[in-house]
C-alpha cells in the first residue's frame, strides 16, 4: 500500500479520477493488513463482513485460492478484480461467469457477485510499450509479444512489423522457443 500511495502520479487516467473523487480504494476504515499465513488463514473463520485483497495476480496459486474456496459460493460475497485476468486461468473463469470452478481439486458453484476496475494493472499499455521500444539503440533481432489477448497482442506484433520493420511473433499458448 505504501508503495502505491507514494507514486498516485503513474496511475491511469481513471484510477487518479477515483483518488481524486476522494474515494481511494487504498485507505478505508477497518484496513488489517495480513503479514503471515496464520493471520490469511484467520480470515477464513471470520464471521462480520470483509474486505479480502490479495496479490496472487489471476487466481492460480497462494493464499487467494484459499479464500476463494470460502467465499466464492456465497452469494453475500463480491470477487473484484484490478488486473488483467489471462484465458485459461481462474480468475478469467470467474470473471467469465462460469457456473462452476475448480479450486483445490474440488468444483465450486459461482454464487459471489464479481466485478472488475480497470486502472491498477503494473503492466504497461499499447502507449507505454510503444515508448520503452523508442529508447531502443537498435532493433532487436527477435521481439516476442506474450503478454496479452490474442486478437491485440497479434494487431501490436502487427504494428510493430510495419512501423519499425521488426521481425516480431506472437507465440502460442505454452509454445517452447529456442533462442540462439
Amino acid at each position: 500500500l505504501e508503495v502505491f500511495t507514494r507514486h498516485c502520479e503513474l496511475f491511469d487516467e481513471e484510477a487518479r479520477r477515483l483518488l481524486a473523487s476522494g474515494r481511494s480504494p487504498l485507505k478505508f476504515p477497518g484496513l488489517h493488513v495480513v503479514r503471515d499465513v496464520e493471520q490469511s488463514k484467520a480470515i477464513n473463520y471470520r464471521t462480520e463482513p470483509a474486505v479480502i485483497m490479495s496479490t496472487s495476480g489471476m487466481c492460480t496459486a497462494g493464499r487467494i485460492k484459499h479464500h476463494l474456496a470460502h467465499n466464492i459460493w456465497r452469494p453475500e460475497c463480491t470477487v473484484l478484480f484490478v488486473g488483467y485476468q489471462a484465458q485459461g486461468t481462474l480468475g478469467r473463469q470467474i470473471l467469465e461467469r462460469q457456473e462452476k470452478v475448480r479450486i483445490h481439486g474440488r468444483y465450486w458453484p459461482l454464487r459471489a457477485e464479481v466485478a472488475q476496475i480497470h486502472g491498477f494493472s503494473g503492466h504497461a499499455d499499447r502507449g507505454g510499450l510503444l515508448r520503452w521500444l523508442e529508447s531502443f539503440r537498435g532493433p532487436p533481432r527477435q521481439t516476442f509479444v506474450n503478454h496479452g489477448e490474442e486478437e491485440e497482442s497479434l494487431a501490436f506484433a502487427e504494428l510493430l512489423r510495419n512501423s519499425k520493420g521488426w521481425n516480431v511473433m506472437v507465440p502460442q499458448y505454452r509454445q517452447t522457443i529456442t533462442l540462439e
